[in-house]
């Protein structure tokens, strides 16, 4: 059944690019392709804790040198890919963020193949690894990452699209991958870590007389086979409310994770969320915006995939965020946080994020 339901899969897929190239293989002079354009976001950030773990508890930091870029191949076919450069002790690791092969059949169908930030959290996929984009310098724990906690990266094909009718406008992602590495929090990228294929569905709406409202969910589901010696059914869902408008703005999400053991059949379960309020303020050319958050993540004791490596988070966030042009702003952040049974750490953080 498994194998019939990937032959009708990857037969839409080739159906639809197949109709794609067709309208658009005689569209244009070969010459006028590709159109490339290269984009990019850095940042830099000073740093203050009370934490007594010994490690350094202050100091400057160099943030990604993330580069974007995007091609279009034709009318209806286009190329995105993202790769970041993060600095280590002794060096820059260079990483493959994504890779994103397009075709654009109509608003209702848009097709794609690569690597990409999984739709699971609509913050995954909304912020990039450019921290400009975002209000907040930190991304919430549970989107973080390198998370444990999701899996933030998907390879594999991808379908969504949008239809609109009498003020309703509804949207959709399906796609189906490699999910988790046996790192899990690693994607599969040179291929499936135990040959059974992650899927994830994820839709919303946003009504025109409501707008920015957004409110939507998702769900994931794969098998896990994490280095613990069994393997697991991983579900994972999600849901959010949305307001996008800077005055007010409104972000709530919460995730459930469902664990289980394919052996002995028990189950295990774990959660998260945020709620971030911000607001614009009107003065000085709507420059300055206050913002605050607070998300919590609630781990099962006795998961053997998260324990020991995804701790319970409790943490309060509150900052200010100045623009110091259309593509550079300055954030300056309060943390006050505990993870898992350690005590509370103060944090300050300030930080010049751009976009170039």
């Amino acid at each position: 059944m498994r194998m019939i339901l990937y032959f009708l899969w990857f037969v839409v897929l080739g159906l639809g690019y197949t109709t794609v190239w067709a309208q658009t293989s005689g569209s244009s002079q070969v010459e006028d392709y590709p159109l490339l354009r290269i984009g990019g976001f850095s940042d830099v950030i000073f740093y203050a804790n009370d934490s007594s773990s010994g490690v350094s508890n202050s100091g400057f930091k160099e943030g990604q040198l993330v580069l974007h870029y995007t091609s279009v191949l034709s009318p209806r076919m286009n190329f995105f890919g993202e790769v970041t450069m993060t600095p280590a002790s002794d060096r820059f690791k260079i990483e493959v963020e994504r890779t994103m092969l397009k075709f654009n059949w109509s608003d209702r169908l848009k097709l794609s193949l690569g690597r990409y930030h999984t739709p699971i959290t609509w913050w995954n996929t909304a912020f990039h690894h450019g921290l400009w984009l975002q209000t907040t310098i930190r991304r919430p724990e549970m989107t973080q990452f390198g998370s444990k906690f999701i899996p933030v990266h998907f390879v594999g094909a991808l379908a969504q699209g949008s239809v609109s009718s009498g003020g309703l406008n509804f949207f959709y992602e399906a796609g189906l991958g490699n999910g988790r590495a046996d790192i899990i929090s690693r994607s599969g990228d040179a291929g499936d870590a135990n040959n059974h294929r992650a899927w994830v569905a994820h839709v919303f709406v946003r009504p025109d007389q409501y707008y920015p409202l957004r409110v939507g969910g998702a769900v994931y589901r794969d098998k896990v086979s994490p280095s613990v010696g069994s393997d697991f059914t991983e579900t994972i869902a999600s849901a959010y409310v949305l307001w996008t408008k800077e005055t007010p703005e409104f972000l709530s999400e919460v995730v459930f994770v469902n664990h289980k053991d394919r052996a002995t059949r028990n189950s295990f379960e774990s959660k998260a969320y945020y709620i971030q309020v911000a607001y614009r303020l009107p003065w000085l050319e709507y420059r300055i915006k206050p913002y605050a958050r607070f998300e919590e993540m609630d781990i099962s004791d006795t998961d053997p995939v998260f324990v020991s490596v995804v701790p319970d988070l409790r943490r309060y966030t509150a900052g200010v965020r100045t623009e110091l042009s259309s593509l550079a702003a300055v954030k300056a952040e309060y943390r006050r946080e505990r993870s898992g049974q350690s005590s509370y750490v103060n944090s300050f953080y300030s930080q010049v994020s751009f976009a170039f």
